[in-house]
């Protein structure tokens, strides 16, 4: 059984109205021995007062229910960071000084356009290929660029909105950007996450595709966090029941968690 759920969302995400307490209970009750908190950070959203997160109340809020459920569940601070390299400055300056215990960097956006909300703009003008092969260009590009992250998020997040989402997908014709993608991040001491929300979006497979998975294992990738991306109470730990047969098959022995930033490696 998987015991942790290291990607969350509460009501200091835009885009979510569940209490960070709520969700801490929803994982007792699944039996989780952790759960991570990782709110919205989004730079290139900052022009929608909606999109700041207020940091320092966050933290201060989330080490105050470190403490409320000590006894219960082990609580961790993290947050999830939309990565571009023209924020790099932005993104330092605003988490610097908090002692996060997890930190996911993700795709959200290419050139300040954001893929979900704005996924019209984003695919116009473009084949599905080519809208894809841009996207995971920019990841490519933010991980030569940033190394205040943990793990790096559901790497084919662009595939749930794109016109066709999976139905054309073919990992082979991106291939080689993924390769150095995934080089780079072990190289980094860096890892990836596991990400259920693609089976909640009729992917039929966790973020990111199994073949993009069975890369970084071959590479030789060993930190793999598994996060739900819940946004509602009945989102935490959705799907974890499949998650162990699949990283066994991929030859992974254990799964990660993080605690001020450091790995530690939980058996199967």
């Amino acid at each position: 059984m998987i015991q942790a759920d290291f990607h969350v969302h509460t009501d200091f995400s835009n885009d979510c109205s569940v209490s960070a307490e709520m969700q801490i209970e929803s994982a007792i009750k699944q039996g989780l021995k952790y759960i991570c908190i990782t709110d919205h950070c989004d730079m290139h959203l900052y022009s929608d007062k909606k999109y700041i997160l207020d940091i320092n109340s966050y933290f201060n809020k989330i080490n105050t229910l470190k403490e409320k459920y000590k006894d219960r569940i082990n609580v961790l601070c993290g947050i999830e960071i939309g990565l571009q390299p023209n924020l790099k400055e932005a993104i330092q300056n605003n988490i610097s000084g908090y002692d996060f215990d997890f930190i996911i960097g993700s795709s959200h956006a290419v050139n300040n356009v954001d893929i979900g909300y704005k996924s019209d703009k984003y695919f116009i003008g473009k084949s599905e290929k080519e809208a894809y092969r841009e996207y995971f260009e920019s990841i490519l590009e933010n991980v030569k660029t940033f190394d205040n992250y943990s793990v790096y998020g559901h790497l084919d997040y662009v595939v749930r909105y794109g016109p066709n989402k999976n139905k054309h997908f073919d990992f082979n014709d991106y291939r080689d950007v993924f390769e150095e993608i995934l080089r780079t991040i072990i190289r980094n001491g860096k890892g990836i996450e596991i990400n259920t929300a693609g089976l909640r979006n009729n992917l039929g497979y966790p973020h990111p595709h199994k073949d993009i998975l069975k890369m970084y294992k071959d590479l030789g990738g060993k930190i793999i966090t598994i996060g739900s991306d819940a946004h509602r109470t009945e989102h935490i730990g959705y799907g974890f029941q499949d998650i162990p047969e699949l990283l066994r098959e991929l030859g992974f022995k254990c799964y990660t968690v993080f605690e001020r930033q450091v790995p530690k490696f939980i058996n199967l």
